[in-house]
């Protein structure tokens, strides 16, 4: 888990990477003060930047499949919990459930399983760096295929920028092929979903009334139901989880439990305290704490062309979401509905 497209008034906020969806932001806050939201925002973009790295560790036992399911499984379980606590309910209706499936399958079961397919292959640091190229998938799709959002200049120039980084990541002049290669592709696959389900979400599922935790709790349980067909019949039933080391286990539980129950808790308040267009801007810092944690714990190494082509990337999304070349509004007062761009990140 990389973004949403533009967050309406009541409208639904969703990040990939343990990636669940559904917030809503009705209210755009008063100015904050920094140490009222910064250290979650820090701890937030920490998590999601390490989900890679307990991705890679994972995968050395597990199958990426089996992988997804565990932490999904996980994640669904921390989320029913949090809702008891709260005494928030599922969606009743069969339609919201529908949809739901669509986005469980697009948003969570596919790019999730992907990820851990490209982390056989490729660095985690890289796939920190390709989760960041969601945004350039998500504009063209809602703008061509869902017409949830307008093509602008700036968007289109956006759009440019950041695929000229994607090819820098890709470094296209050197060849392509291999199994490296393949696995940036897988990353850039997972991305991909992503692209799909949020637009697909803010078509059909932006303005429910259910709270962003009941959707995307129902989302994940969609997830780790079809996850739990196709995971036996593709490559056999999962192992044990007392057969697993140690590590292993840790890392799944904190993919699941972490990445995604505690993370989306902190999420939502920074939306609350920070307003959804600064709450969204962690996107940024995911794929520094990708490489930060890579490089430190992994041993991890990147060619020159793989962060500036991530600089690259990011500087196309922030053009394309008018965080680069325009003024910014005036800051609303509380009370007031939010209709700014805001896009939240996603994590793998």
């Amino acid at each position: 888990m990389v973004v949403d497209t533009v967050a309406e008034s009541r409208g639904t906020l969703s990040y990939g990477c343990g990636r669940v969806s559904g917030v809503t932001a009705d209210f755009t806050p008063d100015k904050a003060a920094l140490r009222s939201w910064l250290p979650g925002f820090l701890a937030l973009a920490a998590i999601w930047g390490s989900s890679f790295l307990f991705i890679k560790v994972g995968v050395e036992e597990l199958h990426p499949l089996h992988l997804t399911l565990y932490r999904v499984g996980a994640g669904a379980v921390t989320l029913l919990v949090v809702l008891a606590v709260l005494r928030d309910r599922l969606p009743r209706e069969p339609r919201v459930w529908a949809h739901l499936t669509v986005v469980g399958a697009f948003g969570v079961a596919l790019p999730f399983t992907l990820f851990g397919y490209g982390e056989q292959r490729v660095e985690s640091m890289l796939a920190g760096i390709w989760n960041a190229t969601t945004p350039l998938i998500v504009l063209p799709l809602a703008v061509l295929v869902f017409r949830t959002e307008r093509l602008t200049v700036r968007r289109a120039v956006g759009l440019g920028l950041g695929f000229v980084g994607v090819l820098v990541v890709l470094g296209v002049w050197e060849g392509v092929g291999g199994a490296h290669f393949t696995g940036q592709l897988m990353c850039f696959g997972a991305a991909a979903c992503y692209g799909i389900a949020i637009p697909y979400q803010k078509k059909f599922i932006a303005g429910s009334s259910h709270s962003g935790l009941s959707l995307s709790a129902a989302q994940l349980l969609m997830a780790t139901a079809q996850l739990a067909v196709v995971a036996p019949l593709a490559v056999g039933a999962p192992p044990v989880p007392t057969t697993l080391s140690g590590e292993v286990v840790a890392s799944v539980l904190a993919l699941g439990a972490l990445g995604t129950g505690l993370a989306f808790v902190i999420h939502m308040r920074n939306i609350r305290v920070a307003g959804a267009s600064t709450a969204s801007t962690v996107t940024y810092l995911i794929p520094v704490f990708a490489v930060a944690i890579g490089a430190l714990a992994l041993d991890e190494r990147l060619t020159w062309h793989q962060p500036v082509g991530a600089l690259i990337v990011l500087l196309g999304v922030a053009v394309s979401q008018g965080l680069v070349g325009r003024r910014r509004p005036a800051p609303a007062t509380v009370g007031t509905p939010a209709v700014p761009a805001a896009e939240p990140a996603a994590r793998a």
